[in-house]
């Protein structure tokens, strides 16, 4: 077998248990590098693009501890536009810690000369399927520009409340 399936810990939990991140950190292998910080990018990622349909990740079985979180089955993201699932933020508030790398690209995608919105449309032009229509729509981009605010104000409390919120990984 190439791939390992690993479940993610079930959701409502996170949103239960205000001090749920304690316990997954100590669990193997969220207690081993940096698997809590990809876990906390892939739920970024999730609300950026509203997706609220992940319940799994996968890795490569022959690196063991030592591998990476394989975001596949994106299949609801994009969907519904108008509604932000703030419960799929729930790893980041929880956890408070974010890689450094992430937080000051996603800093870096709410300047108005890199909006987020805008440098996915340039990008998502140059696709050959874009030839008769958008790939997304301008309020799925709108979308994104809004969630991003939402991920930035809550690493921002996230700093006021803590001391060590920055994994270095730069």
């Amino acid at each position: 077998m190439y791939f390992v399936l690993v479940k993610l810990p079930v959701v409502p939990r996170w949103e239960k248990e205000p001090n749920y991140c304690d316990k997954v950190k100590k669990t193997p292998p969220y207690n081993h590098r940096n698997r809590m910080v990809d876990v906390i990018d892939m739920a970024v990622l999730d609300f950026l693009m509203g997706n609220m349909d992940r319940h799994h990740y996968k890795t490569f079985e022959k690196f063991g501890n030592e591998t990476f979180v394989l975001h596949l089955d994106n299949g609801r993201a994009f969907g519904r536009h108008s509604r932000d699932e703030s419960s799929i933020l729930a790893p980041l508030r929880q956890c408070c810690r974010i890689r450094r790398s992430t937080l000051f690209g996603l800093r870096l995608l709410s300047l108005p000369a890199f909006r987020l919105s805008d440098v996915l449309r340039e990008s998502l032009a140059q696709d050959p399927l874009a030839g008769g229509a958008p790939l997304l729509s301008e309020p799925h981009l709108s979308a994104l520009d809004r969630r991003l605010v939402t991920v930035l104000r809550g690493m921002q409390t996230c700093q006021d409340q803590h001391s060590d919120v920055l994994y270095n990984d730069l």
